[in-house]
């Protein structure tokens, strides 16, 4: 019997097809932030923990001071580009509670200095004769060269206005126990040894964290998002462990197709919450669009 062709591209479409396209493989993906103009920096405390070896004891003190000085500006300064990347990414967050950008330029700038006063330190002649002009003024001019190159944390909240700060602190903490379930789904599932289905929970921890974004822009969303976010995470991270030894020990096919099943169902279940969120708000967007037209109707403004 003749079957009419129906697909993807056909004019018909195909009705079993999902509402949501599948998310590509780099969906999501991040540039990493800290990368080797921040990754340089570690380099120049290697050569001055060398060169301060036969320089005494001060001066190998002082070296070795100023080059672990160094080392943990250049951590302060990685740790501080990736808390702004994520600050810029989300359209709700607050200013870091430590700004490590600005930490690291004054810990650049003070590594700096005792780099020059160990040298100045070694060409002098006595203690007394030691000058720390040309010390001051090398922590002062890299300080402010680091400043320029990475810039400052970001100093103010962004979008807060008129959000609940109790609610949004009730939400941090939610969605920090929900990020460290996807940390252990991920240490898990390592232990199955497979690539694939490693990328298949990547893709359903994206589809994830896009609900933990909704919640944090909106936090009036948690009850509804709750036990996704805790519940059901937690279920996943269990039967991510289950199958991950059980996989690593017997490569039993069936139990990886009834674990990607379950990641299908898991993914296709967020996704809809989240757009069942995003819906919510934009019932409550029209509700105050409604209410502010029936205002205007009453002082008398005429709207077509």
């Amino acid at each position: 019997m003749a079957k009419r062709y129906g697909g993807k591209f056909s004019p018909q479409g195909d009705a079993s097809q999902p509402d949501q396209p599948a998310r590509g493989q780099f969906d999501g993906a991040r540039v990493e932030p800290a990368g080797a103009r921040a990754n340089l920096l570690f380099l120049p405390a290697v050569p001055l923990v060398f060169l301060s070896l036969n320089d005494g004891a001060v001066g190998m003190t002082i070296g070795l001071i100023a080059a672990g000085v160094l080392t943990a500006a250049a951590f302060l300064l990685r740790e501080g580009l990736r808390a702004e990347a994520a600050y810029n990414a989300r359209r709700v967050a607050r200013k870091p509670a430590f700004p490590r950008k600005i930490f690291a330029s004054i810990l650049t700038g003070l590594g700096a200095a005792l780099a020059s006063y160990r040298s100045e330190f070694l060409d002098a002649a006595s203690a007394s004769e030691v000058s720390l002009i040309a010390p001051i003024l090398f922590g002062c001019v890299a300080t402010v060269l680091h400043s320029v190159s990475f810039g400052f944390d970001p100093l103010s909240d962004k979008g807060m206005e008129g959000v609940d700060t109790f609610q949004q602190d009730r939400v941090a903490r939610v969605v920090e126990d929900a990020e460290q379930h996807l940390t252990e789904i991920t240490d898990a599932i390592k232990r199955a040894g497979d690539r694939r289905i490693e990328a298949r929970v990547e893709q359903f921890q994206d589809t994830a964290r896009d609900l933990f974004r909704t919640v944090e822009e909106d936090p009036r969303d948690l009850a509804g998002a709750r036990k996704y976010m805790t519940v059901y995470l937690q279920g996943a991270r269990d039967a991510t462990i289950k199958f991950a030894d059980v996989y690593a020990r017997t490569r039993d096919a069936q139990a990886l197709a009834d674990y990607s099943a379950l990641l299908d169902d898991l993914e296709q279940n967020f996704a809809a919450r989240t757009r069942k969120l995003l819906l919510d708000d934009r019932s409550d967007l029209n509700v105050e669009i409604d209410v502010l037209r029936e205002r205007l109707q009453r002082e008398g403004v005429r709207l077509d």
